[in-house]
């Protein structure tokens, strides 16, 4: 039995390598420490299928070092621990450190992570991890000030051009096919800049023609992905679209096609923290102070799904998104900061008033700072109106109060304290 084409054409060397020329092109920085023989720790982060465990597995060849891989998804504590035991055994005095490569490190427990530091920090392995989350919230940040982050980009379309050329001229099976492509749009389009999928696309559709001549075309490539349930791309266009309906469908109060657009989802086999990240943005961004709790639940369901995993965790993401669906909404927060963002673009580092300063030494008392600060707390209804703005800015508005029941009172409030400003 072959195997699939994306394994088939699988580079061997960084010459070979497709696309992330910043990071592999003659003359960049991560070339030359491998070039070099030497490199750190590595965290690469990434869209699927833009070549993070190629690229493991390239340099692991040209280091000439051992090389051991797990996945986050079935190995524990004791795995790692394990591995670690034999690469150490296996380090020669002078030689590469052996590299332990982890996919989908963002899967791996803080306890998981923990038990990989000792050995990152005293180099008994190099650890090259993958990942499609954000390293900044996936990774403990001990292993992470540990590792350099390299950040892959999804495949340009010449990229993915190169990529097919590639595959129809140098594949040992596929060159012995008469082969015409007429149209690129659909299998680009479809792949998302993923170019495992691109190879799998080609794969469906070159497998299930059994004629003397294969022609390729826009309409050919649609067609058999609606014939193929596993069409639904995690990482590509249709994976940005669902996402995307999902959130509008909150945002637009229906709770019926938010939990369609869920289901969608949940049976393309997407990953539920990234579901659970988007809901808590939601109840932020959508529907803010129009019901603070929204927020709360939001990040309880996040909670509640590490703990209890899959599958039962899909209840937890429906009542989340039911939830916020019916609540009313406001992005009167999200207006704020992308307004208060925008003045300070505009008038850079304003100084901090003297009297909201802190004063932390005589020299600074003598300077006036925190002089004549006002402390709230000793005044009526613990506030007193002074001026908390860089001079130039006095009184600004940035926060307007949307017509709701909560922010209604909150204006109330505001009115009562600061008068005309509200």
């Amino acid at each position: 039995m072959n195997s699939p084409l994306a394994e088939r054409l699988r580079p061997q060397t960084l010459d070979d390598f497709i696309g992330q020329e910043h990071l592999v092109g003659k003359g960049s920085v991560l070339r030359k420490m491998i070039d070099s023989g030497r490199i750190p720790s590595i965290i690469f982060w990434g869209p699927p299928g833009v070549g993070k465990t190629t690229l493991a597995n390239i340099i692991s060849n040209v280091l000439d070092a051992p090389f051991y891989k797990l996945s986050a998804i079935n190995s524990g504590v004791k795995d790692v621990r394990e591995v670690i035991e034999k690469a150490g055994s296996n380090r020669f005095f002078n030689s590469s450190a052996p590299i332990l490569f982890i996919d989908e490190i963002h899967r791996f427990s803080k306890s998981q992570q923990d038990s990989l530091l000792h050995a990152v920090e005293t180099g008994t392995i190099t650890l090259i991890g993958a990942t499609t989350e954000n390293p900044s919230f996936e990774v403990i940040r001990p292993l992470l000030s540990r590792c350099q982050v390299y950040v892959l980009k999804s495949m340009e379309s010449k990229d993915l051009a190169t990529l097919l050329k590639r595959a129809l001229t140098q594949d040992h099976i596929l060159k012995e096919k008469e082969i015409e492509v007429k149209e690129t749009t659909a299998l680009f389009r479809f792949s998302g800049g993923d170019a495992r999928k691109l190879l799998n696309i080609l794969d469906l559709v070159v497998e299930a023609d059994v004629s003397d001549k294969i022609v390729i075309d826009d309409k050919i490539v649609t067609e058999r992905l609606q014939e193929n349930p596993a069409a639904y791309d995690k990482g590509g266009e249709m994976h940005y679209d669902i996402i995307s309906a999902f959130i509008k469908s909150i945002r637009g109060s229906d709770p019926d096609a938010a939990i369609y657009w869920l289901a969608r989802m949940v049976e393309g086999g997407e990953d539920p923290t990234f579901i659970a990240r988007r809901l808590v943005i939601s109840a932020a961004e959508d529907v803010g102070l129009a019901n603070p709790n929204a927020l709360l639940l939001a990040n309880a369901c996040f909670d509640t799904l590490k703990k209890i995993g899959w599958p039962e965790g899909r209840i937890v993401l429906a009542e989340a998104t039911v939830y916020l669906a019916t609540s009313t909404k406001s992005n009167s927060t999200y207006l704020a900061i992308n307004k208060a963002i925008s003045i300070v673009r505009e008038t850079g580092n304003l100084p901090v008033p003297l009297h909201l300063r802190n004063a932390p030494t005589s020299l600074m008392k003598e300077l006036d700072y925190g002089k004549d600060y006002k402390y709230a707390h000793d005044f009526e209804n613990n506030f007193v109106e002074d001026n908390f703005f860089p001079e130039e800015l006095k009184q600004k508005q940035f926060w307007q109060p949307q017509n709701n029941a909560s922010e209604n009172k909150i204006r109330e409030w505001m009115k009562r304290l600061w008068k005309s400003r509200f």
